[in-house]
């Protein structure tokens, strides 16, 4: 359906905006987050204790588990979704990061052969959507996939239009259409939260990230990261500086940059990426 050349590129900048939003992932205090010292043109091992046995280079259990998608999907012609289940509970088996508990209360009803798992409003399952670009032969068949993907580990309906909305963001994207412009055809078509997030991440785009992110929500919940993404992509025509601004904010920095990169990517390519992020711990 794509080249897969782009497709690698955006699970690889996916992947990349994990490992560096690392170093600051969870740390959630004002204070602490304006005094980290951070050497921002490489890659940092974390300071939050939730990642206390991760390097540099490595990732939160949001990247941890996009490669494992990776990994699973790279020699597939389709998403078999009951196959995958499998797959995945075989590797949270011996999974030694952080289990969290969209992972934790999941893995009882896959266990039990269902293909849904638990509520979890969780925003970090949208950022590992892109893998399903390599199996997807039509704009359907790749929304479908999204929907019974999210299901299995985030069966909200909040992650389930958040999913629905950057998937078919990111398939307008990838057919050469402006970011902004597209999210606001999508828009018409949205539900009334969504509509909220769009209205409120236009006002904020020529406002300081730092406080933005603040105001709307640091968190994992999508009803705090929607919006952010979306100012993000609305005010950064740079990946470096939309990355780093994202990091510095802390919080679920990983999900909102995992989501806003695999759009950004889409667009504009790797092309500004700095070689030194490129030092993750696996490869494409």
């Amino acid at each position: 359906m794509y080249d897969k050349k782009q497709i690698k590129d955006i699970i690889l900048s996916t992947l990349v905006a994990d490992s560096l939003c690392l170093v600051a992932h969870w740390v959630y205090d004002e204070k602490q987050l304006k005094s980290l010292n951070i050497d921002w043109s490489k890659l940092n091992a974390p300071y939050s204790i939730w990642h206390k046995d991760k390097g540099a280079g490595e990732f939160t259990h949001y990247g941890d588990q996009t490669y494992w998608f990776y990994e699973y999907l790279k020699d597939k012609e389709k998403f078999d979704v009951k196959e995958y289940a499998l797959y995945w509970l075989e590797k949270i088996q011996s999974y030694n990061g952080y289990i969290d508990s969209a992972t934790r209360n999941s893995i009882e009803p896959l266990s039990k052969g269902l293909l849904i798992g638990s509520e979890s409003s969780d925003l970090s399952i949208v950022g590992r959507i892109s893998p399903l670009l390599m199996v997807s032969k039509t704009k359907k068949e790749f929304l479908d996939n999204v929907q019974s993907f999210v299901c299995l580990t985030h069966n909200s309906s909040e992650c389930k239009n958040a999913s629905s909305f950057f998937a078919k963001l990111l398939i307008k994207v990838l057919a050469k259409q402006d970011i902004e412009s597209s999210i606001l055809e999508l828009k018409e078509q949205s539900s009334e939260d969504i509509k909220t997030y769009i209205d409120k991440a236009i006002k904020s785009k020529d406002k300081d990230t730092f406080d933005v992110i603040r105001q709307f929500g640091p968190a994992c919940g999508t009803s705090e990261g929607f919006a952010s993404v979306l100012h993000l992509l609305l005010k950064y025509k740079d990946l470096k500086e939309l990355l780093i601004q994202n990091a510095k904010a802390g919080g679920d920095s990983s999900a909102r940059g995992m989501v806003a990169v695999m759009i950004f990517t889409a667009k504009y390519g790797l092309k500004d990426i700095p070689q030194s992020w490129l030092k993750i711990k696996v490869i494409l």
